[in-house]
């Protein structure tokens, strides 16, 4: 039998209370405490989830094997810092930190100190996403659109950091290539931040991103679309569907192939669970996260690159 782990959660917001409850329903997991600076909001959580409630996070570090860091942004690196220190493992939500300097303070200590730094980017474990395996090849064009309405949650960061992120993650996992240059226009529309954002990313391999983020939209919707020498393939993140759309054998006119499309939709699952199960198994077996810290890492540096663009052009 496993070892038993013992977990805590810091910061409950949210999204913190949702891996607090994922944390307490996992077998050879003890979640021993949820840690805020809201008691009313620590106390709620802990008491849903059969745990212990804590206002100040530094009184579990030398009690827990591994930790949730789900606090604002600009306090990131220093909450995970101190639990790094006292060779804690911690998955850390998107943005993985402010500037790319703490990003990578955070991961040279995980590696001093022999710990998983994994980081919450979700779309990971979207199973429309983890469906590509085996039918992509190489993309030469990718079209993304996340389009929300607004939401004050996500309001600490502008929209590239807060939304577009998370389609930066997936595209660079796809292309694997460096970027060669980036164009980016922007309109702060609800926010003193940049609101709308559409950004065309072009990499060394030659392949083309357009990528498109929104949070003053009335509709939800999370789309991506590549486009292979051999393939068309959409991606829906919200109804869990996988489009693939190839040339086929014969032709309907003389030189035109026919089209052959398949459509694959998944069962709704649960992206936070499995987040956590992997984070947990890669404790366990001592490998590399599914997300790590140079992942993260990864997609910041795009991030804030776009975002200076966008800051130029504000001035």
């Amino acid at each position: 039998m496993n070892k038993i782990l013992k977990a805590a959660v810091i910061g409950v917001g949210y999204l913190g209370r949702f891996h607090a409850q994922k944390y307490a329903g996992l077998p050879d997991v003890d979640l021993i405490a949820v840690a805020d600076p809201n008691p009313e909001q620590a106390a709620r959580v802990a008491d849903e989830c059969g745990t212990r409630a804590l206002t100040d996070f530094r009184e579990l570090l030398d009690t827990v094997d591994l930790v949730s860091v789900v606090v604002p942004t600009q306090l990131h690196h220093a909450v995970a810092r101190e639990c790094l220190a006292h060779d804690i493992h911690v998955l850390l939500e998107k943005p993985m930190t402010v500037t790319l300097a703490e990003a990578d303070e955070l991961i040279e200590l995980a590696k001093q100190r022999r710990c998983v730094l994994q980081v919450g980017h979700l779309e990971r474990f979207n199973a429309a996403v983890l469906a590509l395996e085996g039918v992509l090849t190489t993309p030469r064009f990718i079209e993304s659109h996340r389009l929300a309405p607004f939401n004050p949650r996500g309001a600490d960061v502008n929209v590239v950091l807060d939304l577009m992120i998370h389609d930066i993650d997936i595209i660079q996992m796809l292309v694997h290539s460096p970027i060669e240059n980036i164009d980016a226009n922007g309109v702060p529309v609800l926010t003193d931040e940049v609101d709308i954002v559409n950004t065309r990313i072009r990499f060394a391999n030659g392949c083309v991103a357009n990528v498109t983020a929104s949070r003053v939209s009335m509709k939800p919707q999370r789309k991506m679309r590549i486009f292979q020498n051999d393939a068309y393939i959409t991606v829906d993140f919200n109804n869990r569907v996988l489009d693939v759309h190839r040339k086929g054998d014969r032709e309907v006119f003389p030189g035109i192939p026919e089209i052959n499309s398949q459509e694959r939709q998944f069962k709704s699952g649960d992206a936070i669970r499995d987040e956590i199960v992997a984070f947990v198994d890669a404790i366990r077996r001592g490998v590399a996260p599914p997300v790590t810290g140079e992942d993260g890492r990864l997609a910041l540096e795009t991030s804030i690159r776009i975002s200076d663009l966008l800051a130029k052009q504000a001035h």
